[in-house]
């Protein structure tokens, strides 16, 4: 093991793992991530419980909903005037939209009532309310560099880089 290397995961490692997530009861995703432990790059309900763990080991850990992308939030679902949106804007039932608001802010939203007048925009993250389980392992572990650390996130991927 190289002085760069570490056995356990702790904040300010860098950790590679592989993971499958489940929601309720359906494969949502089996792939591989890197993130900075300890610098909130990946929902609490992972990151916590993944502490400590060893070089190679394997876990279940089941985030609930309130560790994950929070509980779901009536209020998120909000009613706008059509002519908010340009006219050749195609808006599609159930699918998630990236929209942008009057001050510039880009968001993603999922059009859950279209009228000839309004849309009715559910806001909430697509996962709120909803208990994430997760089979991780850890593929391996090494200390971040000063400038990951000094900047909170890896450079070289793109984990945690939003919701």
């Amino acid at each position: 093991m190289t002085e760069q290397e570490l056995s356990t995961v702790q904040n300010d490692a860098v950790v590679q793992m592989a993971y499958n997530l489940t929601v309720d009861g359906e494969e949502i995703e089996s792939n591989t991530m890197e993130y900075l432990h300890g610098h909130g790059n990946i929902i609490p309900g992972l990151e916590t419980p993944m502490t400590g763990m060893k070089l190679g080991e394997s876990k279940e850990i089941i985030s609930p909903a309130r560790d994950a992308y929070g509980e779901f939030d009536p209020e998120k679902v909000i009613s706008v005037s059509r002519t908010v949106f340009p006219a050749d804007f195609e808006i599609r039932l159930g699918e998630p939209m990236r929209l942008r608001d009057a001050s510039g802010n880009i968001f993603t939203g999922v059009a859950t009532a279209i009228s000839k007048n309004s849309v009715e925009l559910d806001l909430n993250h697509p996962m709120a309310g909803k208990d994430l389980h997760f089979l991780v392992t850890v593929l391996g572990i090494r200390q971040a560099t000063e400038e990951e650390m000094a900047h909170g996130h890896l450079h070289s991927s793109c984990a945690g880089c939003g919701d």
